[in-house]
């Protein structure tokens, strides 16, 4: 059966995804779990295309694509053998969007790969116990740097949601949202609305971006000036910049249409007595505690199989994840555990477990 969108590339891609059986390793899709509200994905079925076309045999959970609104017949029309979690979860390496648990983790392969963004789960005991005990090396993606030096899935993720947080403002403002029934632009007459970003980071320059191209007056405050001057070199002069002093929040507070906080520089936390001056329809969110990227996991699944594709294709050229571990310091750097080593610090610190160095563990091997 050919894909209508690629009448010629569906057959051969099915025809070499049968020699990847034999290939040099499998990639897991297990869907997410069904109890909470996780729903990004991470590769979408074109991308699978590519990866089964260089050799890889990829295994997804049946149903796992229903999230991003593909059946599993795309996915099998790709080359994607579709079968039952448990042995999904017995590939070579996991991909997963949120790390799995502790139960799903004594399921797969002692010695296999767990690849996933940093979640909640990471901090649990059972988890890393779990993780250790198996010999799994789990990869945060997230914390991982591309060969000049950037962030690209930690960015990837952090613009769709500062872009998305915009739209939830937007849905909020509208009468079929419950709001006031009014746009974030003004028209001929009438002010925009005022948006209101606290902090700096990706996540809030692109909200900020987003905000200015709807057409809203967008301010943002932080408590570091050269970090304001860098949020306006990257924003564009539609952006009005802030430093946080007790009488400008105050005002901005009272005015604002939309509030949206994230990580500052320095330590700063929102005085409770600000939401007490605030307007009664006001949309409020925090970035630290909300994903918006959530509402729009088909998106989200476009943009990481763009980095995913690269990255699977770097770790066939260095013969699978260890060559890149070994080869590469910045994938080094989102390393949770390694051959039954915690060697997250952060993560060590939290559960009061040993950590060891990376570092030193490479070099005894080499």
């Amino acid at each position: 059966m050919q894909h209508p969108e690629h009448p010629t590339l569906a057959p051969e891609l099915k025809l070499v995804s049968n020699a990847a059986r034999n290939g040099k390793f499998s990639i897991g899709l297990p869907a997410n779990y069904a109890d909470n509200e996780e729903t990004r994905f991470p590769l979408t079925p074109e991308a699978c295309g590519l990866l089964t076309s260089a050799g890889l045999h990829i295994i997804m959970e049946a149903d796992a694509g229903i999230d991003i609104s593909f059946s599993d017949d795309a996915y099998a029309e790709y080359g994607v053998e579709i079968a039952d979690r448990e042995k999904a979860l017995q590939a070579d390496v996991v991909l997963s969007y949120a790390p799995v648990n502790a139960e799903d983790v004594r399921k797969m392969r002692k010695g296999a790969a767990l690849l996933c963004m940093m979640g909640d789960e990471l901090f649990n005991a059972k988890t890393i116990t779990a993780l250790l005990e198996n010999k799994i090396t789990c990869g945060c993606l997230d914390n991982m740097y591309s060969h000049n030096d950037e962030p690209v899935f930690a960015n990837v993720i952090n613009e769709i949601d500062g872009r998305a947080a915009i739209l939830y403002a937007q849905e909020h403002l509208s009468y079929l949202g419950g709001g006031k029934g009014v746009l974030l632009a003004g028209v001929a007459g009438i002010n925009p609305c005022e948006v209101l970003l606290i902090g700096e980071g990706m996540d809030i320059c692109y909200a900020a971006i987003a905000a200015i191209a709807a057409g809203a007056s967008v301010t943002l405050l932080n408590n570091d000036i050269s970090s304001l001057q860098n949020a306006r070199q990257f924003c564009g002069p539609g952006l009005t910049t802030l430093a946080i002093h007790p009488r400008v929040l105050y005002n901005k507070c009272a005015s604002a249409d939309v509030l949206i906080m994230g990580e500052t520089s320095r330590p700063f936390e929102f005085p409770n007595k600000l939401n007490r001056v605030m307007k009664d329809n006001a949309f409020v969110l925090n970035l630290k505690n909300s994903h918006p990227s959530v509402s729009v996991p088909r998106t989200v699944a476009m943009a990481l199989s763009n980095v995913l594709v690269n990255f699977f294709d770097e770790m066939i050229i260095k013969n699978g994840l260890e060559g890149m571990i070994i080869s590469s310091e910045r994938v080094q750097c989102g390393l949770v555990t390694y051959h039954g080593k915690l060697v997250d610090k952060l993560i060590a610190s939290f559960l009061s477990m040993p950590a060891v160095d990376i570092k030193m563990m490479l070099s005894v091997k080499n």
